[in-house]
């Protein structure tokens, strides 16, 4: 194996740990905020740690990449980031994080309808496994039983298509771009607008003073801005660009384990059907990359 692709596997874990910790400091964070608020808090911790880079770079963008950039910050960031606090309310951390599964599939249809990209067997199979795989974590119930879906999932699927949107965009439109700089300056162009929503539309900054646990709540809410936001982007960014938008989107595969993991830390219970839906899961994410050599003759891997 190339060291390319041993330094892209090392960071799709990293990513995987990340990611996987954030549905945590989401259920953390509302404790003490709205949904609402930690959505905003998130974006606008974010791109304040960024803001030293993107105010940089910011000169050397085109500004026919902007608009690209802006959908970067809305599909990637800012939408997402209020889907999925919405979702937490209702949903348990770990299957939220579970759900997140679901960006590799769609990944691949908007790849094929939008970008006409093809793609071989064995991914789709791949992606057929995760999905199965998904399909029985997020409908595990107790007892070992297979229960419903609660409704709150659709927004987690809804923010699943954000980011897959998004894996796509920055692939076709921004992929000569530097990981930094999509990373910053998307957050910069979208942070204003989660500042104004944060100080002038939420109440944040009188419970922040009065109402006891609203300051810890803002430290886990910051902790995920900074680490599960503006870090965690980096990083992704730059697999992003060294491997494809399918590989890239594969760190959703991981992040159920480490979401399950943190939830039955924290007292969520596991039932025998979440360990089934795990192991097919990470069989999914194997087959779907373990045939690059041939997707790479199609011609669409860098």
């Amino acid at each position: 194996m190339q060291k390319s692709s041993v330094l892209a596997w090392v960071l799709l874990l990293v990513l995987g740990l990340i990611w996987g910790s954030s549905f945590i400091l989401i259920k953390k964070g509302l404790v003490g905020l709205a949904p609402q608020e930690l959505g905003s808090l998130r974006i606008v911790a974010a791109s304040l740690f960024l803001l030293p880079s993107a105010i940089r770079r910011f000169k050397w963008v085109e500004r026919k990449r902007l608009i690209y950039l802006v959908s970067v910050g809305l599909l990637g960031s800012l939408i997402p980031a209020f889907l999925f606090a919405i979702a937490q309310t209702q949903l348990a951390s770990s299957i939220t994080g579970v759900l997140n599964a679901l960006v590799p599939i769609f990944t691949i249809l908007i790849a094929l309808l939008l970008f006409k990209q093809k793609q071989t067997s064995k991914v789709y199979l791949g992606v057929l496994i995760g999905f199965i795989g998904t399909a029985i974590l997020i409908t595990a119930g107790e007892g070992n039983s297979l229960a419903g879906i609660n409704s709150y999932a659709l927004l987690v699927v809804l923010a699943t298509i954000c980011y897959a949107s998004n894996l796509n965009l920055i692939k076709q439109k921004l992929n000569d771009l530097h990981a930094v700089t999509v990373t910053s300056v998307s957050l910069f162009l979208v942070g204003p607008v989660a500042a104004i929503h944060l100080f002038g539309f939420t109440d944040f900054w009188p419970k922040l003073m009065t109402v006891e646990g609203t300051g810890l709540a803002t430290f886990y809410v910051c902790l995920l801005g900074i680490m599960g936001t503006a870090i965690a982007l980096i990083i992704f960014n730059k697999v992003l660009q060294m491997k494809d938008a399918l590989f890239a989107s594969s760190v959703t595969y991981i992040i159920p384990v480490f979401a399950v993991i943190w939830g039955v830390i924290d007292g969520e219970k596991l039932y025998l059907w979440h360990y089934f839906g795990m192991i097919a899961v990470g069989i999914g994410v194997y087959v779907a990359n373990s045939n690059r050599a041939a997707y790479k003759k199609l011609g669409k891997t860098k």
